[in-house]
């Protein structure tokens, strides 16, 4: 995949937009995993380095359309500024003539960034105006959120109709180290597992690529109850077995044998399928890893996906982890390093992996 480069656009004097990822988990006002926002360190440095006038926008949290007080920017632009070591000014809208007037005063080399974009439902319907106006800020735009590109939104997507548009230098470094897992040195596993259950259509379209399936949390509990095992208490939409019944029997699939069970609802992997899964690590040479393996919320559910997480650091392989929670693992466990490639897309990343289409992605293709 080619791409239009960053590195190839005119930026001196240029009023740049980039579309981040700044969607990071915050507790107690405090943000607890800064992991997004230094990934796009970056490609924010290169563009002030190149004396570009910089005004970044992403989206925070679900705020359905609405302003959400506690959703705003604000903690983040604090934070950015003391990464930057220099002022990060701080919009309290995203469009308008306000934050049009103000930007026109910055110069080359400073930062601004705009309030939460989602605060407009105009945003993820791709409104043709709104990005339009988003747009009126800036000569050149960026896309450096590889976690939103699979998004047909009106800051991935919508803005690219109006400005010269390039991919980021994080979202080109996520291409070219995902790009490996569609030609892997084998043996190659996946290790799919996490709450969400479209993560099952993943699961069938990934198959028959892999040497081995490893599926494990929600998915992993679906696919054992469409092979007619009795998962207690676990209420499944019909469509997704139905879906599971379709690859439940592939010799591919490794699937738990154990659980560490809360009132008969399993919460964790147990000690034999945490071997099992061990096994296939170390004779893996490519292994991609998408979601916890228990209720990593909880401390003594968390034993499995934390022990799973070193096997895969300590491995020899080419290791790729995708998705927020995975990644906070890695990140509480000091493994970074340790790992070939750490996405900063879960959704994204499965989605490229899987071979589909991604909207944001297209629009950054050379012609």
């Amino acid at each position: 995949m080619k791409l239009n480069k960053l590195q190839k656009a005119k930026i001196k004097n240029k009023y740049v937009l980039v579309r981040v990822d700044f969607n990071v988990p915050v507790k107690n006002n405090k943000i607890i995993d800064d992991f997004r926002i230094k990934s796009a360190l970056p490609t924010i440095k290169y563009l002030i380095k190149n004396k570009a006038i910089v005004i970044l926008m992403s989206h925070f949290g679900r705020s359905n359309g609405r302003v959400v007080e506690s959703l705003r920017m604000n903690i983040i632009a604090r934070h950015l500024s003391n990464l930057l070591n220099q002022q990060v000014f701080k919009f309290d809208d995203c469009i308008g003539p306000e934050v049009e007037d103000f930007i026109r005063e910055m110069v080359p080399g400073e930062v601004a960034l705009l309030e939460n974009l989602r605060f407009y439902k105009e945003e993820s319907e791709n409104n043709y105006n709104f990005a339009q106006s988003l747009s009126n800020f800036a000569d050149v735009f960026v896309n450096d959120a590889f976690g939103c590109i699979h998004r047909n939104h009106a800051s991935v997507t919508g803005v690219c109709k109006f400005i010269p548009t390039f991919a980021g230098l994080l979202v080109q470094e996520e291409v070219k180290k995902l790009s490996k897992l569609k030609k892997p040195r084998r043996p190659f596993i996946a290790i799919i597992a996490g709450a969400k259950l479209d993560k099952i259509d993943f699961i069938e379209s990934i198959l028959p690529k892999v040497n081995n399936l490893i599926v494990a949390g929600i998915p992993g509990l679906v696919v054992l109850k469409a092979k007619g095992e009795k998962i207690n208490k676990l209420k499944i939409d019909k469509k997704y077995l139905i879906a599971a019944k379709r690859f439940c029997n592939n010799k591919k699939l490794i699937l738990p044998v154990d659980f560490v069970k809360e009132k008969g609802i399993a919460k964790d992997i147990g000690p034999k399928t945490v071997e099992n899964i061990q096994f296939f690590i170390k004779k893996a040479k490519t292994i991609f890893w998408a979601g916890p393996l228990g209720i990593i919320e909880q401390k003594k559910f968390a034993k499995g996906t934390y022990k799973i997480a070193e096997n895969i650091a300590r491995s020899r392989a080419f290791t790729v982890v995708g998705g927020g929670e995975s990644v906070s693992v890695i990140n509480k466990l000091k493994e970074e390093k340790n790992f070939s490639w750490v996405s900063t897309g879960g959704g994204a990343a499965i989605a490229f992996v899987q071979g589909k289409i991604l909207p944001g992605l297209s629009v950054l293709e050379k012609l």
